[in-house]
């Protein structure tokens, strides 16, 4: 690029343009940045010209950014019509040219750099650097608590004027609430006491010196206060709970208000009818919705608001929640796009590209050539050769002096003994390791230096040893424990390298972790290794005649440094003996070395810029380095700066980090005179917020004689080694080059100047000019390496002979990133030489300087737009840092959720900070990144101070934090997940399609061109058999005809827990105890026939007797689950319940069960004078009945069948003889049942099938029934699998709760009604993604997105089945999901309810469909399915139909228009963690809200959060709006083993359930 021009084209545009922008008042002094401290008014005057820019503006055209400078006719006009002649336009190919020409074409402006700002200044402007403005300094940063590489006060001030304004518009969060012990136990973890460099500042100090630091200790005194001040001072919090309730209750008195007035529209299923609570009467709930109107009393004290269907909220929660849906109703990004959705597709948004986004504009780049390497006569061949130089002429000449953690000289090593010693390794390795015959180390191999950071020395002979043996040295960290944070990939690294020998010194060696026998334990990951000692004391002279074999530099491998990579893993970067040499004169030219100057180097010595200038290049040199080791640095931040004077260094190597730190512990010292140093290299130039470092150093020190000029950053990577150095000059009129970029802009990798007042900018310094030999160009990040605009951002390529060869052993990573070809436009290559990537992130500024905006490591791309890791993470701390974030210590990463990356920010918090703080805090930051880079947090997580993992010099291991947060290890102590903010590509909602209508006209079996799913079984009138009990209309006549032909025959034998027979019972014993009960019924009871009798038994033979002794007396019998001892309260109102609903004349019970009924307990839980007459059937009367009774006509009611159903919804259901008789015969048929056959049976005998088969089957059909109740499998789980091999039971009836308990199998609940036998039940794998928009469609196994059904066996003879849209009642084809239809003989004939509401109860018993066959008489079963034609054959050689379910329509749930069964979303989320055990899901004002229990630590709680959102956005492409956290059991399970969902939203919402921690997504 600087090939085509002049200097003194150079220089005079330069002032031409300089002048220019003066006449312009483009300069305007308190607006720009200074180097140099402002005065106060100025501060002031700028702070609020900052603020101003958020005062109302007039609108733009076209959004662009409008540049407010003082030309009157520009004034708010937008930027694109400004005359580009006004503003100077640089770029170094001919600018005066470029000039003229835009000022005619008026196209926008690219960039401008300002150089020399301070001689652009009137002098009156400049701000005179006092030892006032310096101590004024030390007032407002006294307290450094926060990493200073990151500071920047205008950015601080940018980002707090961002807060400003959102404060008008406060974003109203819900804080989370935690459980009490949560909240205290992370406040008082033992924490190391905060350092003395964080002190805090109190807000109101009016003394700027006093520096309180609070002890952890007091700070957990002001968290207990608070804490009983949150749990006493709220009054929505109700007693039950015992989480802590933040924000004080006004607020949701507030929205108690708004809520009564709003309605809400609530969609979701109808509550549960048992509550939690006793006050809540009795609700009966009718299904589909139609509640009763009775208000709901109000639970205890608590503020009570009601929904739309009823339920009683207390406010608590509740408010928690219509304040999230409030928040997430403001509109926050721009509405997506609608597109395209195929029938079966679900497609993701993909992100359309903004039409006004900016777009580089600049010519093609060209490659810059950094000056020449001069060849100077007398520099050595090779670096070994200079050593030998030094070593034999001046051996007296110091080379290294080392310090101990006082300060004070530990060592000095001369050029004399670092050659002597350095010899005697390269000897000791090639000739004492192994045998004579069989060496351990050859030339060529790689050997391992494992050197502790404060003994430079020895690692410098072993570096030097390695190198004069030819062998290849890998500095690598001390492994301090087995598991170090990075550790194990060091050892993959060294394995890689095929390493066995490690060097390391004495007192390292002594330290390194031992087994008891002394042996050095082998470290996870790490090869086996031979660790060899290389003090001199413990080697063997060479004998005199053996020499190091020096020859000039060549092609080998000198050196591996490690490299540690975004994703955690180390790679080592191979360095050629060529190429370490010309990077050694390289930098010898750059940095104008010259023999014995003194250099300071408080940086790393084993790697990258420490190692370059600390023990290379000063030894190609014969300087003298004195090495600061981080010890001291920790113990005296200042040593560094002492230590330049007291040697009065030439040269410093420092990172940004330790000039903050200086400066914080810098007390106005009297002797510090700087005035020696020409050049203090920052190391870590290429971060752009190192220039506030730099800036301040330069501020304070400049008194103490440090020049301008003399700061030089630099920028460098593993790979291409130093990628660009500022050089130090004499003349200190060339002040370093400086841009302010739109930070917007930076996001489209487009480079925008932008006026100061705007916040969100980036202000970047040179890292001066390309090196010596050495050609640089800006490639495209990703695709092919194609050469950048001058406008725009890409990836530093370098062509030099001084760069890194390769990463051994990985060729394909190589060629990636070191041979590459960079092209222009046109495709043709820029040069016949390949280019190394240097992972850096800038662009060449005119003059030729280099400047740098980030690493492509911590690049993160949301929707396409690209973010700086660093950027973030100076913002957050720009967010009262001081106050909040332990010692600045913030990780930003991302993760892949969606096929998109997702910002998570993770901060160590003070340990003295509170509740409060954390989330305000939090709440800000969100703010702050919202406001300055447009892009959202997906998740911010706060830890307890000093837990994040660290790396070997302190800083935090990023891939280690990463790591832990997504395995769910990171324990948090606080979570703020906002994926309703962030995540913007999910499906659009879906619009439901018409169904078929009739104008589709069936033909035959076809509904438009789809074959009609329907299916039936066999047809009961063709089977021929000899059924006897077919002869009877009755079951009571069934059992009859048993007690007098088979009376001794058994048919029922009851197992007890040991597996040993309780009780049996023969047909003629069944037949008297159902006599005696009958004539209790009449005499006792004084009941009609046609009354109801409730039957409350445990499960057994009584159950069986008082059955059938109701059906001898007339009597309708209603069987109910016993309530439970140990839970009267939550068991016994429902039992209440069902003998109100059913009508129940009378209670029919055991002793035992009597007195519990009327016992203190359940006085407690329900009004027990309220009880029908209770009969007692352990004492029954001696006589047999007058006559049995017989029903006049089978359609007459035999029984009610009353259940719970999941969603919390109490049915009866009306049974008549005839249907109980079909029923019984179809699974006679079905199962093959007559009087030889033994069945076990382990099922609930109250409801369904269950009821069926343990009271009604084995009297129809003669079989014996082993009966095993369900509840002792809970003492004895093998009991059920015992009893079928005891008795070599060929069929057996239990649910999937007691296969699970037996063999811990799992399954998903599936509706019992269908019998088994027939070919084996198939198991099809469908698309998730099709189910929920209620198609089915077929995939392979372990294909994405994939669920396993399993067919529900044969369906029974004489039963119809089709599938049937639920809201339009229409038939559905094949490849539909629809609910399940039946036809047979034995439906139920209706819903017995209280109200008895017809309409509904012919809905559901005596459905027709919509069009095609309306004459058919359905009853829908409420389960959703679907059928298929499988390929198998029934015994009778036809094809076989499948139906196959997949949940209950009542329990599904309706989100963005698609339907979701909780099952599959629960599934999901128990395989997301270790930790999770159980989990339930239900929707709540259309938020989903998840129950998670956790079977772990109470500090694990917090890493679900996370997980549980991911995992659900993952697969379910759902939102989680509440993620609750509750112990094991929390979530109720009724006795088939079904959660309760609804009883669980009641529980949440009333505030029962106790939760560790609630966290709302925003």
């Amino acid at each position: 690029m600087a090939a085509a021009m002049s200097d003194i084209s150079r220089l005079d545009d330069g002032g031409a343009m300089q002048n220019q922008r003066k006449q312009h008042g483009l300069i305007q002094g308190p607006g720009l940045l200074i180097q140099g401290d402002i005065t106060q008014k100025g501060y002031e005057k700028k702070r609020s010209k900052l603020i101003g820019a958020y005062l109302p503006q007039p609108p733009t055209a076209n959004g662009a950014a409008v540049v407010r400078c003082r030309l009157q006719h520009s004034e708010g006009a937008p930027r694109r019509m400004l005359q580009a002649g006004n503003i100077g336009v640089c770029d170094i190919r001919d600018a005066a040219v470029r000039e003229r020409a835009a000022s005619t074409a008026g196209n926008r402006p690219l960039f401008y750099f300002r150089f020399g700002v301070d001689q652009a200044l009137p002098p009156e402007r400049r701000a005179p650097v006092t030892p006032s403005s310096a101590s004024r300094y030390h007032r407002r940063r006294s307290s450094g608590s926060r990493d200073e590489r990151y500071r920047s006060d205008v950015h601080t001030e940018a980002v707090q004027a961002a807060l400003a304004k959102h404060k008008e518009r406060k974003m109203a969060v819900p804080m989370p609430s935690k459980r009490r012990s949560l909240v205290v136990q992370t406040s008082m973890d033992a924490y190391t006491p905060p350092d003395t460099s964080s002190g805090s500042e109190d807000e109101g100090s009016v003394q700027g010196d006093s520096q309180g630091t609070p002890t952890s200790s007091q700070g957990s005194i002001n968290m207990e206060h608070w804490i009983s001040q949150a749990i006493h001072g709220s009054t929505t919090s109700t007693t039950s709970s015992s989480s802590t309730q933040s924000g004080g209750s006004g607020a949701a008195h507030r929205l108690a208000d708004v809520l009564a007035q709003t309605h809400i529209e609530n969609h979701s299923a109808p509550p549960d009818v048992t509550t939690y609570t006793s006050e809540h009467a009795i609700q009966v709930e009718r299904p589909q919705g139609s509640t009763t109107s009775r208000t709901a009393p109000k639970y205890g004290n608590a503020e009570l608001m009601e929904t739309g269907d009823g339920v009683p909220v207390s406010s608590r929660v509740s408010a928690k929640i219509q304040q999230l849906v409030n928040t997430l109703k403001r509109p926050k990004r721009p509405p997506l796009r609608e597109f395209f959705v195929d029938d079966f597709e679900e497609l993701l948004e993909v992100q359309q590209p903004d039409p006004n986004q900016p777009k580089p504009e600049g010519a093609q780049m060209l490659a810059m050539r950094g000056e020449q390497l001069g060849v100077v006569t007398n520099w050595p061949p090779s670096l070994e050769a200079a050593l030998q130089r030094w070593g034999t002429i001046s051996p007296k000449a110091p080379c290294l002096t080392t310090m101990d953690t006082n300060g004070k000289p530990l060592y000095i090593l001369t050029y004399g003994k670092l050659w002597t010693r350095s010899m005697k390794v390269a000897y000791n390795i090639l000739h004492k390791l192994g045998t004579k015959q069989e060496p351990m180390v050859r030339p060529g191999d790689r050997v391992a230096l494992v050197f502790p950071n404060n003994d430079p020395a020895a690692s410098m002979v072993a570096f030097y040893g390695c190198l004069l043996a030819e062998v290849v040295p890998v500095p690598i960290e001390v492994p301090l424990t087995r598991k170090d944070a990075g550790s194990q990939q060091i050892g993959f690294l060294l394995g890689s390298c095929g390493v066995t020998v490690a060097l390391t010194s004495d007192a390292c060696h002594k330290g390194l972790p031992k087994s008891p026998t002394g042996e050095i334990p082998q470290f996870k990951g790490w090869p086996k290794l031979l660790w060899f000692v290389t003090e001199s004391k413990h080697l063997s002279k060479p004998p005199r005649d053996w020499f190091p074999h020096i020859k000039d530099a060549n092609n080998d491998t000198a050196y591996i440094e490690y490299k540690t990579c975004k994703d955690g893993s180390v790679l080592g970067v191979t360095v050629t003996r060529i190429a370490l040499l010309t990077h050694c004169q390289a930098l010898t030219q750059a940095c104008g070395y010259t023999e014995a100057e003194t250099i300071v180097n408080v940086l790393d010595f084993k790697k990258d810029v420490g190692l370059w200038h600390g023990i290379l290049t000063s030894v190609m040199n014969m300087m003298h380095v004195i090495s600061i080791p981080y010890a001291l640095m920790k113990v005296n931040p200042l040593s560094w700066i002492q230590k330049v004077c007291q040697y009065k260094a030439k040269v410093a190597c420092v990172k940004s980090r330790d000039m903050h730190w200086a400066l914080v512990a810098h007390r106005d010292q009297r002797d510090i005179n700087l005035s020696s140093l020409r050049m203090l290299i920052v190391a870590d130039g290429a971060n752009p917020w190192s220039i506030s470092s730099c800036d301040a150093f330069l501020n304070v020190f400049q008194s103490k004689g440090l020049r301008q000029e003399v700061i030089c950053p630099c920028a460098s990577s593993p790979e291409a080694l130093t990628v660009a150095i500022r050089r130090p000059t004499d003349d200190s009129n060339q002040p370093p080059g400086r841009g302010v970029l739109s930070m917007h802009g930076l996001t489209y990798g487009v480079i925008r100047v932008d006026s100061e007042e705007k916040l969100s900018v980036l202000t970047v310094q040179d890292v001066g000019l390309v090196m010596p030999g050495a050609i640089m160009c800006s490639v495209k990040p990703d695709g092919v390496p194609q050469l950048c605009r001058t406008d725009e951002v890409g990836e530093l390529c370098v062509c030099a002979v001084a760069t890194g060869m390769s990463y051994y052993g990985l060729s394909g990573m190589t060629k990636n990133t070191f041979e590459v070809f960079p092209v222009t436009s046109s495709g043709a290559p820029v040069s016949e030489y390949p280019f190394v990537r240097t992972g850096l992130l800038g662009f060449v500024g005119p003059g030729g300087l280099v400047f740098v905006v980030g690493k492509m490591d911590g690049l993160m791309v949301v929707s396409g737009r690209r973010h700086n890791a660093d950027d973030i993470v100076a913002t957050a701390l720009a967010v009262e840092p001081m106050k909040f974030v332990y010692r600045g210590r913030i990780a930003v990463f991302s993760v892949t959720v969606l096929h998109d990356e997702r910002i998570v920010i993770v901060a160590e918090q003070r340990p003295d900070s509170t509740e409060e703080d954390s989330f305000q805090w939090m709440s800000r930051v969100l703010q702050a990144i919202d406001s300055i880079h447009q892009v959202g947090v997906y998740c911010l997580a706060l830890v307890p101070a000093n837990t994040l993992p660290k790396t070997p010099l302190g800083g935090i291991h990023l891939s280690e934090t990463k790591q832990l947060f997504l395995e769910g290890s990171l324990h948090p102590c606080n979570v703020l997940m906002c994926p309703h903010t962030c995540v913007t590509n999910l499906p659009k909602p879906r619009q439901k399609q018409p169904e078929i209508g009739p104008a589709s006209v069936m033909v035959g079996n076809l509904v438009s061109g789809k074959r009609i799913a329907q299916a039936s079984g066999r047809d009961l009138g063709q089977i021929e058999d000899n059924d006897q009990a077919r002869k009877f209309l009755f079951l009571s006549e069934v059992l009859q005809w048993r007690a007098q032909t088979t009376p001794d025959h058994v048919l029922y034998t009851l197992l007890n827990c040991r597996g040993t027979i309780a009780n049996s019972l023969t047909c003629v014993q069944l037949h008297k105890r159902a006599e005696k009960i009958a004539v209790m019924l009449m005499e006792r009871g004084h009941l009609q026939d046609g009354d109801h009798v409730a039957l409350v038994y445990p499960p057994g033979i009584d159950l069986i007797a008082a059955f059938y002794g109701c059906l001898y007396a007339g009597c309708v019998p209603i069987t109910v689950r016993p309530p439970h001892p140990q839970n009267i309260a939550t068991t016994l109102p429902t039992v209440k319940m069902i003998v109100e609903v059913s009508r129940s004349a009378c209670l029919m019970t055991t002793q035992l069960i009597c007195k519990l009924l009327r016992s203190r307990e359940a006085a407690a839980a329900v009004d027990v004078r309220a009880w029908p007459p209770i009969l007692d059937t352990d004492d029954l009367p001696k006589k047999r009945p007058a006559q049995i009774y017989k029903p006049s006509n089978p359609d007459t009611l035999a029984y009610l069948d009353f259940s719970v159903s999941t969603t919390g919804m109490l049915a009866g259901v009306k049974m008549s003889h005839a249907a109980t008789s079909a029923f019984c015969r179809s699974i006679k048929l079905q199962c093959e049942l007559y009087p030889s056959r033994e069945v076990a049976i382990c099922l609930d005998p109250y409801c369904g099938l269950g009821f069926v088969l343990w009271c009604l089957c084995s009297v129809y059909s003669g079989h014996q029934s082993i009966l095993i109740p369900p509840a002792e499998l809970e003492t004895n789980p093998a009991l059920w699998l015992l009893a079928v091999s005891q008795y070599k039971v060929r069929d057996t009836f239990c649910s999937y709760s007691v296969m699970e308990l037996c063999t811990k199998g799992l399954g998903s609940q599936t509706e019992s009604l269908k019998g088994t036998s027939g070919p084996d039940p198939t198991t099809v794998y469908v698309d998730m993604r099709a189910l929920r928009h209620d198609r089915v469609r077929l995939v392979e196994r372990g294909s994405p997105h994939s669920l396993p059904l399993m067919e529900s066996g044969k369906i029974l003879p004489g039963v119809r089945i089709i599938i049937a849209n639920p809201e339009t009642k229409g038939p559905l084809g094949d490849s539909h999901l629809g609910e399940i239809w039946v036809h047979s003989a034995h439906n139920a004939s209706g819903y017995f309810t209280i109200y008895g509401d017809e309409s509904l109860q012919s809905d559901h018993f005596n459905s027709r469909l919509s069009f095609g066959d309306t004459q058919t008489v359905w009853a829908r079963t409420g389960y959703l399915g679907f059928l298929r034609r499988t390929e198998l054959t029934d015994a009778n050689g036809e094809r076989h139909d499948a139906l196959y379910v997949v949940g209950a329509l009542d329990e599904a749930m309706e989100l963005r228009g698609m339907r979701y069964h909780p099952i599959d979303i629960e599934t999901s989320v128990i395989r997301a963690h270790k930790s999770v055990t159980e989990c339930a899901v239900f929707t709540w004002t259309n938020l989903l809200v998840v129950v998670v229990e956790l079977d772990g630590s109470e500090q694990e709680a917090l890493d679900l959060v996370p997980l549980v959102t991911n995992v659900v956005l993952e697969e379910h492409y759902l939102v989680v709006g509440v993620v609750v956290v509750v112990d094991i059991g929390v979530i109720p399970i009724n006795s088939r083993g079904e959660k309760q969902r609804m009883h669980l939203r009641d529980g949440f919402l009333a505030d029962q359930l106790d939760p560790i921690y609630v966290a709302y997504n925003m």
